[in-house]
């Protein structure tokens, strides 16, 4: 999901010390969960460099798995038509490769962060449907061919629908039409041929988002495109979804024979106008009611925090034969897009690990969680 976010180091050698200190008492999340699913979180480039080096090292020791958060999205990869910029994506690709991680590239096929000239001709004007097939085609063989072999799954199309199921009258639909789905597929298999491919959408534990994203990928299987899996974002809240709703969401997908991974994890403590989702387009002007924790979350907030991930992940390891993946949307509390979603400059808390790369009591919550779970899956 998101986006650029201020980032400075913030490790101080006592810092490191002190998670390292931590995190040799800990279990690493990757071995607790290690007979149920792949555990990630998704990176932008101060992890990848080691600039910010107590992020780095949390995803070393917790993660076996990590997403692209920005680098390979059209807007940072493909600025401009003829030029490509590959090296924030190859020193995530190699940071996942050196340290044997399954490495997930996000995304080919989206309508945000998208830049304009994507879909325009030279004098401006709106591409025609072959053109744009063609610009589709020549982005995602050029992407997808430079990692075959080193990404083992892709993101290929992004958020194609409305709240309402409906597919979103983006510039894929309205040029090329609803095929754009089907096209898109097509090109990133014949790109990489083992490569597994999904579709990734939010809010789609609705009702009725959800039974829009059942409608269309029985489409894209009916017309015989490869289509691995399905992802969940999982940007949550306190309350909402419900377990149930989360529950029913996996089951309904896992019935369509697709695995089902929860691709961009957390969970949103702080009131949010707008109903929630993650609609990065959706913006609001900060107000100090929207932002009531700037020095620390209370005990009672944490505690609830920890008992939503206790649940959340009480429903993942049930079903666990079809869950593949978790990946959090990002390592830290400092570094979470959602202290810029979707008022700027908050402070949110809604990470296993905190500020200071500490682990949370949520942390505490989904371990001991893992602990008390039979291996027997119901």
């Amino acid at each position: 999901m998101r986006h650029t976010v201020s980032m400075t180091p913030f490790i101080t050698g006592t810092v490191l010390c002190g998670l390292l200190a931590s995190a040799s008492g800990q279990p690493a999340l990757k071995e607790v969960f290690n007979k149920d699913f792949l555990v990630g979180a998704a990176l932008n480039p101060w992890q990848v460099s080691g600039t910010s080096h107590t992020e780095a090292r949390i995803v070393e020791i917790h993660f076996n798995t990590i997403t692209a958060e920005n680098c390979m999205k059209w807007g940072v990869i493909h600025p401009r038509l003829g030029h490509y910029t590959f090296e924030p994506a190859d020193r995530f690709v190699e940071f996942g490769q050196k340290h044997k991680m399954t490495v997930i590239g996000h995304t080919l096929v989206w309508h945000s962060q998208t830049p304009r000239w994507v879909f325009q001709d030279q004098e401006g004007g709106t591409l025609t449907r072959e053109a744009l097939l063609e610009r589709m085609r020549e982005h995602i063989f050029t992407v997808a061919g430079r990692y075959k072999g080193k990404i083992k799954g892709w993101d290929v199309v992004n958020e194609a629908l409305n709240e309402d199921g409906t597919l979103r009258q983006s510039p894929w639909l309205r040029i090329i039409g609803e095929d754009y789905l089907v096209k898109a597929f097509q090109f990133a298999h014949e790109a990489d041929p083992e490569a597994e491919l999904y579709y990734n959408d939010y809010s789609l534990e609705g009702r009725r988002k959800r039974e829009g994203a059942l409608k269309l990928l029985k489409t894209l299987q009916a017309a015989g495109v490869k289509l691995t899996g399905v992802g969940l974002q999982g940007h949550y809240g306190l309350e909402q979804p419900t377990a149930r709703d989360i529950e029913e969401t996996i089951e309904a997908f896992a019935g369509l024979g697709l695995q089902v991974m929860i691709t961009e994890l957390d969970v949103n403590v702080l009131p949010t106008p707008g109903g929630g989702g993650a609609d990065v387009s959706m913006r609001f002007s900060a107000d100090p009611k929207l932002n009531p924790y700037p020095d620390g979350l209370p005990q009672e907030v944490e505690q609830r925090l920890a008992r939503r991930y206790a649940e959340l992940f009480e429903v993942f390891l049930k079903h666990r034969q079809v869950v593949s993946r978790v990946t959090f949307w990002g390592v830290s509390d400092r570094s979470s897009w959602l202290n810029h979603y979707p008022v700027r400059g908050r402070t949110n808390y809604p990470l296993l690990f905190d500020r200071n790369g500490q682990p949370k009591p949520a942390f505490k919550a989904v371990v001991d969680l893992r602990r008390t779970t039979s291996d027997t899956v119901d």
